[in-house]
């Protein structure tokens, strides 16, 4: 029977190998501390944090989430430690809420690891603190018990650490939160909670047919439910440190495409508060449809996959939500096995060490057979699990194989047949194809990466040679086109997936540079004007989306959006910007960090194409900007990460098919359209 405690309650603990899991309302930073009999901290290799997720018998999430998994195994403690104090804290500087009292009461459970509940602990009662001890595992008298202690620091993560004996904890606590912001800059954005009705159905087993649902919280809105997958062994790898972020929304409308419409805009969310994506006129209406029915199974196998496997409105939706499905399933299933790989080699050390363990044995037969049987152990579990781990991919691939093919244009490849008969849609759809990702498990089960629509973050493609071991292997110059190109393709396809006269697209070429890959864009005419050369030409487009970006956001806080100046472009507009920081002094960088924070919100973004070793001169000052961005790379690079478990996945780039003229067919099917609409 779970034990469900209160501050200052214990509970004795019947094993020692365990999981702890956090539930918040809000991404929070997930830690934790050793401490000897007097619970003093005695450096900071005794602490557990993002930057350095490892520590003997513990292991922790690697960045911040709304949902972790802590894996904790007490016996390979080291002798020393006495007790383990589970930290939580909110991250500084990410735009989240700053105190705990501003979101959902956190929740910790404790678990074994089959998932059986032992105890959990809601914290409630906070308010200003912004860090908190949420519970303590401790020996006493030979036996591990666990003790609820919910102690809150309103001055955050250093007067935690500082009240734990910790010396250095200001310089500590600085360098987890840095640690935190640069994992969120490489995350990829998890999509919109889905309401209670929008979980994904899945039919027959595979990865998503096994894992229970964790454990219910307090929360100010419904709690999303984690995609279920694979049993995994016990949790010691990276793959056991679970973040369980929010699903895709089953019922949300896309927010307002353009400035005029975000004015217009009847009610805003509460600041600090959740955004509601669901549609005002669905509120009170029921659920949306069910998925399709799959294709009766044969007895024995599992049932044949469908596209539009998922709940909602529309089958773009319904797209849009498999995808991320059998995104969250890849990393949970692949998770699942790298820590059951761990689990065996941990396995076959400890056994070794106790076989081992008298001097009189590591000679001899007896030596020989001890080896023999730990490495036979290890072989059969891991056997074991990448058993499990093939049929999991087999059934994501041929899920992959029926779902490609019926993408919509804004979530194909460039390669899919439906580019050939696209026409410009009259609605914006909810996402957009920025390119592939796959884990080296299986590098040909390819997961598209949608992000929604409008964005809600700039893009930048990173032009370094210094940023992979790939883009080193390139040629310098080589790289530099290739990143243009891949901002081209990424500037055709929102022109194309964009209602005619709704998205424009303005380009600064400082150094003129860019003229042949930007030449498909503007022999289609398809520019708002000629790309912006020398220092003139940047100020002058700087200033004019500047101004835009201003004038609507005064508008949206009088709720004036008719005050608008009638020449006042209210459409989405795309900044290209290529060479930065050539051609740029200190009030165009500062204008262009304004466009990076400020735009999205009104209609305003950021397409980069830049090599961050060009801007070194500027140091920490535009470190701000590029974490805002969402990196994308040239050439294949394994820099991005998923919103759950963390894997780092290898991004490749949209590209057309050799010899295939579907860029030039695309943009021409833009200027028709824009003629057609007299824009």
């Amino acid at each position: 029977m779970t034990a469900e405690l209160v501050r200052g309650q214990n509970h004795a603990l019947p094993q020692t190998r365990l999981e702890l899991r956090v539930s918040a309302g809000s991404p929070v930073v997930a830690g934790a501390t050793f401490g000897d009999e007097r619970g003093t901290v005695r450096g900071v290799e005794w602490v557990a944090h993002p930057g350095r997720h490892r520590l003997p018998g513990l292991e922790v999430s690697r960045q911040a989430a709304a949902d972790h998994r802590l894996a904790v195994d007490l016996e390979a403690l080291p002798d020393e430690v006495h007790r383990v104090t589970v930290l939580l804290a909110l991250p500084v500087g990410v735009g989240g809420p700053a105190r705990f009292g501003a979101t959902a009461a956190p929740f910790v459970a404790v678990t074994g690891l089959d998932g059986t509940e032992i105890a959990t602990f809601t914290l409630t009662g906070l308010d200003a603190e912004s860090a908190v001890s949420a519970l303590e595992l401790y020996r006493r008298q030979g036996a591990w018990k666990v003790r609820a202690v919910g102690q809150g620091y309103a001055a955050g993560l250093a007067e935690m650490l500082t009240d734990q004996g910790l010396t250095g904890a200001a310089e500590l606590a600085a360098a987890i939160q840095e640690a935190v912001a640069g994992s969120l800059a490489r995350s990829v954005a998890p999509p919109p909670p889905r309401t209670p009705e929008g979980d994904r159905v899945r039919h027959g087993s595979g990865p998503s047919a096994h894992r229970p649902p964790s454990a219910p919280r307090p929360a100010a809105h419904p709690p999303a439910t984690p995609r279920p997958t694979t049993p995994a062994p016990p949790p010691t790898g990276t793959g056991a440190t679970a973040d369980a972020l929010p699903d895709p929304a089953t019922t949300p409308a896309p927010p307002p495409t353009g400035a005029g419409a975000t004015a217009g805009t009847a009610s805003a969310p509460t600041p600090g508060g959740p955004i509601d994506y669901a549609h005002p006129r669905r509120r009170h209406t029921a659920p949306p449809p069910a998925p399709p029915t799959p294709p009766p199974a044969q007895p024995g196998q599992a049932a044949r996959p469908v596209a539009g496997d998922a709940t909602g409105w529309s089958m773009d939706e319904r797209l849009y939500n498999q995808i991320w499905g059998m995104f969250e399933d890849l990393a949970r299933a692949v998770a699942a096995y790298r820590s059951a790989v761990d689990f065996a080699e941990s396995r076959m050390g400890q056994e070794l060490d106790r076989s081992l363990s008298d001097p009189r044995d590591r000679i001899g037969g007896a030596g020989d057979r001890a080896r023999e049987e730990a490495r036979a152990k290890r072989d059969e579990l891991t056997a074991r699990a990448r058993e499990v781990l093939d049929r999991d991919l087999a059934q994501l691939a041929a899920e992959a194989a029926v779902v490609e093919p019926a993408l919509p244009a804004a979530y194909a490849g460039w390669d899919n047949p439906v580019w050939h008969a696209h026409r410009i849609p009259m609605e914006l759809p909810m996402a957009l194809r920025l390119g592939d990702l796959h884990l080296p498990e299986r590098s040909d089960l390819r997961i598209p990466l949608l992000v929604r629509l409008p964005l809600e973050r700039g893009i930048w493609v990173d032009g370094g040679r210094t940023a992979s071991e790939a883009a080193a292997l390139t040629d310098s110059d080589r790289l530099r086109r290739l990143a243009l190109e891949t901002a081209v393709l990424l500037a055709a396809r929102l022109l194309a997936v964009y209602p005619p006269g709704e998205f424009s697209v303005h380009v600064i070429d400082p150094a003129g540079s860019a003229a042949g890959p930007l030449a498909p864009l503007v022999e289609a005419d398809v520019l708002a004007a000629p790309p912006a050369a020398g220092p003139g030409g940047v100020a002058s487009v700087l200033a004019h989306l500047t101004r835009r970006v201003d004038l609507v956001q005064m508008a949206v806080r009088a709720g004036a959006a008719d005050s608008l100046p009638p020449d006042l472009d209210t459409g989405e507009q795309l900044l290209v910007v290529n060479d930065f920081p050539h051609g740029f002094d200190d009030r165009a960088v500062t204008q262009l960090r304004y466009l990076a924070d400020e735009g999205p919100a009104v209609g305003v973004h950021l397409l980069m194409v830049a090599d961050r070793e060009d801007a070194s001169a500027y140091g920490p000052v535009l470190d701000p900007l590029w974490r805002s961005l969402l990196r994308i790379t040239p050439v294949a690079d394994n820099h991005l990460a998923d919103p759950w478990v963390g894997h780092a996945w290898t991004y490749e780039p949209p590209a057309t098919p050799p010899g295939s003229r579907v860029l030039e067919q695309v943009l021409a099917a833009v200027t028709a359209a824009r003629r057609a609409a007299g824009r």
